[in-house]
Order: structure tokens, then sequence, then C-alpha cells
């Protein structure tokens, strides 16, 4: 049996070898690139990185009608069974697989670790060879022959990034406990423990090869994006990380959407909607769910995670392989506004029965292609789940990887509780999970957003026409529909394209202040009382840039105040219950002087009592415009005051905020260790609006003195 000891053992030989090999060729000969001292560790392994194509799945895509254009597109590699190591029928090993790496000049190799004994306890269709208790075999026949192949200094200057065990972790959370949808096997997987062992080994081995990148599934929004997942999710997480000798120093990052079909973006509308007085949240979509896409509850996830003892820089990956969700299909702009169901099924660009629907989903498209930090606290937009490779076969079917058949795939079912009971939009005809689907490969191509368009890709960069090179129209008619003292909101009217527009660039004067797949976009953290100019440019797939639009000028308001200095703090309340386990607020600091603020001085104190329950609390920040990074949240003591025993302070690390200026909004939130329910009907600084507005409740301290508010 292998260990992380003999494994850098192992390594060392190797180079030993390798450096004697060198001496006795008396420097006439120079070693190969691949014996060179490994490359640096950097921060995020996408970031200048040649990504590794696939050549196995480069030709079935090829081969298939519009398949030429994203044929070069890099994609990870399964291992899904202990035979995958050394190569089956039609695809080629491991080994194979790095050494081709090199051969292409390679520098990023994407592989899948997916073989945990039980496997996916939740879903027939991707069962895997290993019983609940064959956990040994796990470590000896899996893990072991894995790592000392991608130990092989040979492949030293190749980032290697891993995907541990898609569908494991989460399975515990959600479907182990009773609920509607669990099941045997997963009870089994969590009173074993061997998800969190088999983890927490891959962690462990994995991690000692210093050019390994280790990023743990974490489901998607539509599985663990409610309260009482997602929190649990995180603890669950942070124990697989920390079991078999693993630590969170093991764990670069982590993957969401891996396999499914959840939006990146939902741009038609926010959580935060509401219809005739009904949120978003209330649609029948949404199911009281506090994200609607992968890209916020990413973002919010990490957040999470770092609270609870991740390191600060560890990055998510999104899987948008199959996620674009494009054709004719594609709303443009939110529902009608007779109902919030008809508001969001209007305007949802997630065109699936139900977000619990994961098998081979009619309609689907391919998505962004892979991309180096597109977002904040995003390291990559990826292709775990090469697409035409199918979820799982809609009949049964006999085959020797020990995959069953789940009613999942099969387009006559009607569901079960983890779908709503709703048909599940699967395709028919489909093969056993893994093989290829060429009817759901074309009409992924045809679904493509941004479209996919002409015969030769770039590689994946943006996944355009070489051969396109008209750019879009110019957008026309910009205007200002509001602004503040601190913002100011733009729209335009739509560019056309010869293929299509996929988004738009704005600029504050010859400044990218920011994107949107939209005809809309409100810029923050403004100076009151200045103009400002702007322009907008539209962007097709190719990565064609329309000229830009004409100029518009757009003075902000005036800030409101006098003096030198002076702050206020602005909440609106983001949790229609009062009664639930966890605190929801929207903050905003506003600087109403005429001089800017050391914001390192400044502190926020939202005041409340626990009642009962735990007496310590978890904190997170779920988005800021500023960046969640740059707060700190605290819960502190307050004495015995009515309705104010405790309070939330809300640091700010660094940076100034301009006179007049905002730090736009804060979504935070906290909750008792134990999760047990307030009652915030009581609460010193709770109010009841929904909508910003000045908050003499909620305490603003400079350099320790109360400078806005009263305190209780």
């Amino acid at each position: 049996m292998s260990t992380r000891g003999t494994i850098k053992n192992r390594m060392r030989r190797r180079l030993a070898a390798a450096s004697a090999l060198a001496m006795g060729a008396a420097l006439a000969v120079a070693l190969p690139t691949t014996a060179d001292a490994a490359a640096a560790r950097v921060d995020n392994p996408y970031v200048g990185a040649k990504a590794y194509v696939n050549p196995d799945w480069s030709a079935l895509a090829a081969a298939e009608p519009g398949g030429a254009a994203i044929a070069n597109t890099p994609a990870f590699v399964w291992m899904d069974r202990i035979a995958a190591i050394e190569g089956t029928e039609g695809k080629r090993s491991l080994r194979d697989h790095l050494d081709t790496a090199l051969a292409q000049g390679a520098d990023l190799f994407q592989v899948v670790i997916y073989d945990l004994p039980g496997r996916d306890c939740a879903a027939l269709a991707s069962h895997g060879e290993l019983g609940a208790t064959e956990i040994d075999r796990y470590k000896d026949e899996y893990i072991d022959p894995i790592a000392d192949i991608l130990a092989d200094p040979a492949y030293a200057n190749l980032r290697i990034v891993t995907i541990i065990e898609p569908d494991s972790l989460p399975n515990i959370v959600t479907n182990a406990g009773g609920t509607a949808g669990s099941t045997e096997d997963c009870a089994t997987m969590k009173a074993n423990g061997n998800y969190e062992k088999g983890i927490g080994y891959a962690l462990h081995t994995l991690g000692a090869i210093p050019n390994v990148y280790n990023y743990i599934d974490a489901a998607h929004h539509g599985w663990l994006g409610w309260d009482s997942n997602m929190a649990p999710a995180g603890l669950e997480f942070k124990k697989a990380a920390t079991s078999e000798g693993a630590t969170v120093n093991d764990v670069s990052g982590f993957i969401v959407n891996t396999a499914n079909y959840s939006a990146l973006k939902e741009p038609n509308f926010k959580i935060t909607d509401s219809v005739n007085g009904t949120t978003v949240r209330q649609s029948k979509w949404v199911d009281w769910n506090y994200y609607t896409d992968e890209l916020t509850f990413a973002q919010a996830l990490r957040t999470q995670l770092v609270g609870q003892g991740f390191n600060s820089n560890i990055g998510m990956l999104i899987d948008t392989a199959r996620n674009g969700w494009g054709g004719a299909d594609r709303p443009t702009s939110a529902g009608p506004l007779t109902s919030v169901d008809d508001y969001v099924n209007g305007g949802r660009v997630d065109r699936r029965i139900h977000a619990g629907n994961w098998c081979n989903q009619s309609g689907a498209g391919i998505g962004e292609r892979p991309t180096a930090a597109p977002e904040p606290g995003i390291d990559a937009y990826v292709w775990a789940k090469p697409p035409g490779e199918s979820d799982g076969n809609s009949e049964p079917e006999e085959n020797d990887e020990g995959k069953g058949w789940d009613r999942m795939c099969d387009p006559t079912y009607e569901g079960n509780g983890r779908n709503g009971n709703s048909m599940t939009g699967a395709l028919p005809n489909s093969p056993v999970a893994g093989h290829w689907f060429s009817a759901q490969f074309q009409e992924l191509v045809r679904n493509a957003y941004p479209p996919i368009t002409g015969g030769g890709d770039d590689g994946g960069d943006n996944g355009g026409d070489d051969d396109d090179t008209q750019a879009p129209t110019a957008p026309t008619g910009l205007t200002s529909t509001a602004k503040t003292s601190s913002s100011v909101s733009l729209s335009w009217s739509a560019s056309s394209d010869d293929t299509a527009v996929t988004g738009y660039d704005v600029y504050r004067g010859s400044a990218k202040v920011g994107s949107t797949t939209t005809t809309s976009y409100t810029d923050t953290g403004l100076s009151a009382s200045t103009a400002y100019s702007y322009t907008v440019k539209a962007k097709d797939a190719a990565g064609n840039v329309s000229a830009a639009s004409s100029a518009l000028s757009v003075t902000t308001s005036a800030g409101g105040g006098t003096g030198t200095g002076a702050l206020k703090v602005q909440y609106k309340n983001n949790d229609s219950s009062t009664t639930d386990n966890q605190i929801r607020m929207g903050l905003q600091l506003v600087n109403t002087g005429s001089s800017a603020v050391d914001l390192s001085t400044v502190k926020l104190r939202y005041w409340f009592t626990p009642e009962s329950g735990s007496s310590t609390f978890g904190t997170s920040c779920d988005w800021a415009v500023i960046g969640c990074g740059k707060l700190s949240l605290a819960v502190k003591s307050n004495g015995s005051a009515a309705g104010a025993s405790q309070y939330l302070e809300v640091s700010f690390g660094s940076g100034t905020l301009a006179a007049g200026a905002s730090t736009g909004e804060m979504q935070l939130r906290l909750n008792k260790s134990d999760w047990s329910n307030f009652n915030e009907a009581d609460d010193y600084s709770h109010g009841t609006g929904t909508s910003y507005a000045d908050a003499s409740k909620v305490g603003v301290y400079t350099a320790g003195a109360l400078s806005w508010g009263t305190a209780p």
C-alpha cells in the first residue's frame, strides 16, 4: 500500500535517477524539458496556462455536424473506474493522456477522480464498481496508482487539476436523512463514513504532489442553495478535508455544477425582485432558494467556506460545458407581471422542467468556453463533463462498469421527491453514462450560448469562428434611467450581428467598468455632484467588438449632509421571516461629507438578541459591491440591553470612501452555531423595509466613537 511518504520517496528516487543520467551524459545531451525542475506553484493554476485537449473526445466531437468548431476545447479526463487508469477500449490510459499533454506543449492537465466506494448513492446511472465497504480497494487499487503516475517527475511541469469525487458529500447532506428523495444507500454511506475517508485520503495523497491542485465537488445552487443545505454542506466539506491526514492546505478550491445544467447567470430577473408583493424566492421554480444561478451561488459558497476555515485564497470552478441554454427559445427579458411564476418562467434561461433534473436534459446547450479568472473568486469556467458523454441510459442496459438504470434518465418517468415529482426532461435513446451520445451532442451545439459558428475553433478561449470578422453594430439610444449620489443606471438599444451578440462592455471615460449580457447596467461607487461620461460596446462569440455608442454625460446627485467626513448607514430587510434560523440584512455605508473617509477606522453595529440556543454565532457575506473579502464580520456581546444583547460588527480592512460615495450593497447574514431560530421582531436594529433607507438604529463608529445612529 502506497502512502504519502512512499510517494515522496519514489519522487526522490526518480529525480535522483534523472540527475545521474544528466551527469553521465557529461552535459553533452540536454535532458528533455519534462525532467526540468517543477514549475513554481501558483495561486490560480488556470491563469496563463495552455490546457490539454483530449484527442479521444476531440475526434468524436469533430466527427459530428458543427463539432469541429469546439473539438479543440480543453475538457477534463474522467478516471471513473480502476480500469480507466490503464485505459479502456477507445480511451487511452492516464499515462498516455499525460504523455500526449506534453507532446501538445500543454502545461495544464485536468482529471476527475471518481470511483468512491458506494459512489453516487442517490443516482443509479452513476453507481460505481466499488461496494460501500471497499475503502481499502479505493486506496490501494485506485488512488495510490493514480498518485504514482501523477508524481512521475516527467510531469512535474504540468499543473494537474483534479476534481475530487462528484456527487458524494452533497448526497450525505441532502439524501441521507429521511427527507423526500433520501435513499438507503446514502444512509449507509453517511453511517460508515467512507465518503469522508475516501475523499480525505485522496486529498492527502494527491496533495503531497507539488504540482497537483485539488478541487472538491460542491454540487450546484439547485441542490445546496437553501440555508438548510448550504451551511451543513460546508461543515461536511470541512470534515472530509480534515480526514485521513488531509488538511485544508490540500484543497485549492471547489467546483460547482459538475456534469449539470444550472445556468451560469440568470440575466432577466434577480432573487430580490417582487411581483405584486410576492418575491421571486416564492416562485415554484426558485422554491425559496437564495440563488438563481451558479455564479452567485459559487461566490457566496466560497465566502462561507473561507468563514468555516478553508484558506482565504481558495478559488471556485464552474462547469459551463452544458449550461448555455441558447437557441430560439432563450428568453431576452423577464416574463409577464401576471404572477411571480409567470415572471420567472417567462424569463429564466434555464429551460428545464425542474432544477432537480440532471440526466441528458432536452433543450440544453453548450455554455461559456473555458476561461481563466472570469469573475471575482472564480478561478475558471471549465468543461468538467465533456459535451456528448451521456449522463445515463434511458432504458435498462447491461454493462460491466457498475452503472445501473436510473429512472431520471427515462423521458417517460414522472419523477420523485428530489425533482418535485416532475417529468424528467431527459432525451430518449441515451446510452450508458460516459458513452458517446451523438444526438445530445448535436443538440448542445445547436443550442449553444454564446452561439457556435463556423468550423474552426481557436481552442476554447472564446469558442468563436476564426472566419467571423464582422463586428456587431454599435449600441444606440444610450440613456440614464436612474441616478443617486453614488450610482448611475444605464440602458440602451440592442445591437445586431451576423451571428449573435453575446454581451456588452460598459466604459466610464476610457476605463471599462463592467460587462453585461443584457441592455442595462448600474455603475456604483461614484462621487456626488460629479459628471461622468459613458459609452457601450457590443461583442459577439468570435470576440469581435463594435464601435462605441455615442457618449452620454451623467452628473450624479448631490450628497446629503454637511461637514467633513460625515457618515450614515442605510438598511434593508432581506428576510421575510422573523422566526427562521438566520438574520439577513442589506447594509450600505454612505459618506455624506466633503472629504474622503479612511474605512479602516469605521465599524458598523447591528444590534439583536438571540433569545435562546447557542451563544456562539456564524457570519457570512453573500455579496458586496466592494467585495466580501474587504469585510470582516464578528458577533460581540452588548450586555443585557433589551433587544440588543449582541451586535454584528462590520469592519473594513482598508481603503477610503470618497466624499458623496457609497460602499454599495453589502448582503450579510448571521446564524447561531446550533442553527436554532431567532425571533427578530423585538431586535433593536430590525426593520421591515425591503428597500434601502436611512437606519438610525444601526450604528456607525469612527475611531471608536459613535458618529451615526442611536445606540441602545
